[in-house]
C-alpha cells in the first residue's frame, strides 16, 4: 500500500447509511489529487497544472453528492473545504440535526446505529434501509421494524409546541433508547 504522503485533509461524515471517512491527498509539487472514501480510492488525478479547483464525487449507499474545494490562501498555502449536497460541512451537519434522529444501541453484544430520516420516514440500520410498517395511533404514529429479532418502534408524537414540532422516540423491547449525538 502506497503511503499517503500528501494527505492534507480528513473528514468524518455521518450519513443515513453510516459514518464515512473522506481523505484527500494534494501534491502541490506533483499536482496530484486523490480522494478516498472509506479507504477506497474514488478519484486520482496526476500532474494537474492548476492547483486550485474542485473535485466532485459521491459518498455511501445513497450516492450523496460531495465536493472538495481547493483554494489558495496565500503563496503556497491551500485551504480544503468539504461540501455535502451543496452545503459546507457545518451547514450540512446543522441541517442534518433537524432532518434526522440517530440512536446507537447494543443488542446481544452487537452495536447498531439506527437513523430516522424525518422527511421520508425512512429508517436505516447499520447502512441498510429497513422494511418498516407505519400505523396511526391515538397520540401520533408508530413505525415498526425488527433488528436482530428485537421488535423496534419509532413513536412520533406532537410536542404541543410549534417550535419543537414532533418528538421521535425509539423503543426497543419496550425500552426507550436515548438519542445519540454525532
Amino acid at each position: 500500500l502506497e503511503k499517503m504522503t500528501d494527505l492534507v485533509a480528513v473528514w468524518e461524515v455521518a450519513l443515513s447509511d453510516g459514518v464515512h471517512k473522506i481523505e484527500f491527498e494534494h501534491g502541490t509539487t506533483s499536482g496530484k489529487r486523490v480522494v478516498y472514501v472509506d479507504g477506497k480510492e474514488e478519484i486520482r488525478r496526476d500532474w494537474m497544472f492548476k492547483l486550485v479547483g474542485k473535485e466532485t464525487f459521491t459518498v455511501g449507499a445513497t450516492k450523496t453528492k460531495a465536493a472538495i474545494n481547493i483554494d489558495a490562501v496565500s503563496g503556497f498555502a491551500y485551504e480544503y473545504t468539504l461540501e455535502i449536497n451543496g452545503k459546507n460541512l457545518k451547514q450540512y451537519i446543522e441541517n442534518r440535526l433537524k432532518t434526522t434522529n440517530t440512536w446507537i444501541l447494543n443488542l446481544g453484544g452487537t452495536d447498531y446505529r439506527i437513523v430516522l430520516e424525518k422527511d421520508t420516514m425512512d429508517v436505516w440500520c447499520n447502512g441498510q434501509k429497513m422494511e418498516t410498517a407505519g400505523e396511526f395511533v391515538e397520540d401520533g404514529t408508530e413505525t415498526h421494524f425488527t433488528v436482530a429479532d428485537h421488535s423496534c418502534c419509532i413513536k412520533a408524537v406532537s410536542s404541543g409546541k410549534r417550535k419543537e414540532g414532533i418528538i421521535h422516540t425509539l423503543i426497543v423491547d419496550n425500552r426507550e433508547i436515548p438519542e445519540a449525538v454525532e
